[in-house]
């Protein structure tokens, strides 16, 4: 049975930027029906799991602790760290597009909203040679991404009020409807009826995420040249496939670019009571651990220190003869900076428990280590190295830790802080001191000592392996978020916001992000559909 509705706009995807794509649009008088494939209560995709971390310029937090940040110095920042195309006209403009608008259109535009973020400024992504973020600039919601999402999703429901607001969820849209040119509405299945319906428009939007949902696709568009493991843990949501992008470039001309473009992590573990098959956790890596091969040998000559390049550090994990590393420490490392991204395991931040989230950044995280101890099988415990080495080749299956190894491996590191030796000879040990300059980084990093140290142990060893992300490519858009055909123009009545849109423009992090940039990206070029929506288009 088919039947029909009817709205100004019909929003494809009820992520972050679909919502923000309907709040606006709702404010702006247009009457919206969003389209969304998941299940009401998991409303906002990937974004309701997210830590909520945002890459902001010019903020009052960075004021306040001295930061000096111009859009002119984030841009620099932005080209030099990215390596955008010179030729890649669009994404170039939305980067300075970002960097111009993220304090006004994001962070005022929440604060508005009645969100807040921690009062700490982090600095994440600095470069190896310091051609990233040249000062902090990465902002946390007070909430994570729950709170962002619930926060819209609420105004978005009242701004909808008098029936112009219609959600369906679990319907999958299966292509786009056109008229004389023009893309007039879209064809949607209700995956739990089977019934068809037919939803007509004056302009559809594309927030439907990006293709690293799908571990296929991640291999399909993976740049020649660049190593890929042979297995990967999925940390995108599984809705995010890419067909509605090949539909859109194969029957409307619609341009795909930096499609091998992606956003990974390189320390991702598995999830214990997984979401869907393949789901995993990404680690925040801890500075103080060692990073290690298949065999429990240190990966180097330089080694793997987290906060500083994330796209390297994944092509060196991707590289290794095994689809897994390892991260060998000890539990004084665990408790200072074992953390894992996201709200599902920060519910501190979460649920906004101030005093608590304060006693366990001075104390320690023993409720995350004790939890992670408990329930997933990559985090792995024992009193010696020995056994530790036992422990991980039963893991694996395998004999390739030779517990002789892996304690000479320790030995040659602690060896740093021998009598006679300066540890910071070691250049792990130097980025450290690094990064715990800045002090929100040296409340949450330990100050470089012996791995053996006596009293910080156990000893822990937790199984890493590559994890999907976020798509840094995808369909060309202009600064209205129009999607762009072949010939470079608009295609008539279709948008594209958010990840799918490449951030915007189709790439404009180009190969590597400032860390951050994902959600106010999605932010911004909603913002700016819904203005071009309302201007008619």
């Amino acid at each position: 049975m088919s039947q029909n509705a009817a709205a100004d706009v019909v929003i494809v995807g009820g992520g972050l930027a679909g919502i923000a794509t309907a709040l606006e649009s709702l404010r702006a008088g247009l009457s919206v029906v969003l389209v969304d494939r998941d299940a009401p209560h998991r409303l906002g995709g990937l974004a309701r799991w997210a830590f909520g971390g945002m890459a902001l310029v010019g903020t009052p937090l960075q004021r306040r602790a001295s930061i000096l940040d111009t859009p002119e110095i984030a841009l620099r920042d932005w080209l030099s760290f990215g390596e955008l195309d010179p030729g890649d006209h669009w994404s170039l403009a939305w980067a300075r597009h970002y960097v111009e608008r993220s304090c006004p259109d994001v962070h005022d535009w929440l604060r508005a909203e009645g969100l807040s973020f921690l009062p700490a400024v982090n600095w994440v992504e600095r470069g190896r040679r310091g051609e990233g973020n040249s000062v902090p600039r990465y902002h946390v919601l007070w909430g994570t991404g729950q709170a962002l999402v619930e926060v819209l999703a609420r105004s978005m429901h009242e701004a909808g009020r008098g029936g112009r607001l219609r959600l369906l969820h679990r319907h999958r849209v299966l292509g786009l409807e056109q008229q004389g040119g023009r893309v007039t509405g879209v064809q949607a299945l209700d995956e739990a009826s089977g019934e068809s319906l037919r939803l007509d428009a004056g302009a559809v939007v594309l927030a439907v995420g990006g293709i690293n949902g799908s571990l296929d696709g991640c291999r399909k568009h993976w740049p020649p040249g660049r190593p890929m493991p042979a297995r990967m843990l999925n940390g995108a949501h599984p809705y995010s496939d890419g067909l509605l992008h090949e539909r859109v470039a194969g029957e409307l001309g619609g341009q795909v670019v930096n499609a091998g473009e992606m956003w990974n992590y390189a320390a991702g573990i598995t999830h214990p009571f997984p979401h869907f098959p393949g789901h995993g956790l990404s680690t925040i890596p801890c500075k103080s651990a060692l990073w290690l091969d298949h065999r429990g040998e240190r990966i180097g000559p330089e080694p793997l220190v987290t906060g500083f390049d994330t796209h390297w550090l994944c092509q060196r994990v991707a590289e290794q003869e095994k689809p897994w590393t390892w991260h060998l420490l000890n539990r004084r490392i665990a408790l200072r900076e074992f953390a894992i991204s996201g709200s599902e395991h920060n519910p501190r931040i979460r649920d906004r428990q101030f005093l608590r989230f304060v006693f366990e950044t001075l104390a320690g995280n023993r409720r995350l280590v004790a939890q992670m101890a408990s329930e997933c099988d990559d985090f792995l415990v024992d009193d010696t190295l020995a056994g530790l080495a036992a422990k991980m080749n039963a893991l694996t299956c395998t004999h390739d830790i030779d517990a002789a190894r892996l304690q000479a491996t320790a030995d040659a590191f602690d060896a740093n802080f021998a009598p006679g030796r300066s540890p910071a000879d070691d250049e792990q040990v130097r980025r450290i001191e690094q990064a715990r300059q800045w002090r929100p980084d040296r409340l949450r990093t330990c100050r470089p000592a012996p791995l053996q140290k006596p009293g910080a142990g156990p000893f822990i060893a937790i199984r890493l392996q590559l994890i999907t992300r976020k798509s840094l490519g995808g369909l060309r858009t202009d600064l209205s978020s129009r999607v762009l055909g072949a010939d470079g123009q608009p295609v008539p009545g279709l948008y594209c916001v958010g990840e799918a849109a490449g951030f915007g423009g189709g790439g404009s992090n180009g190969r590597r992000s400032l860390e951050g940039t994902f959600l106010p990206g999605c932010i911004l070029t909603a913002r700016a559909a819904a203005r071009a929506l309302a201007d008619g288009g």
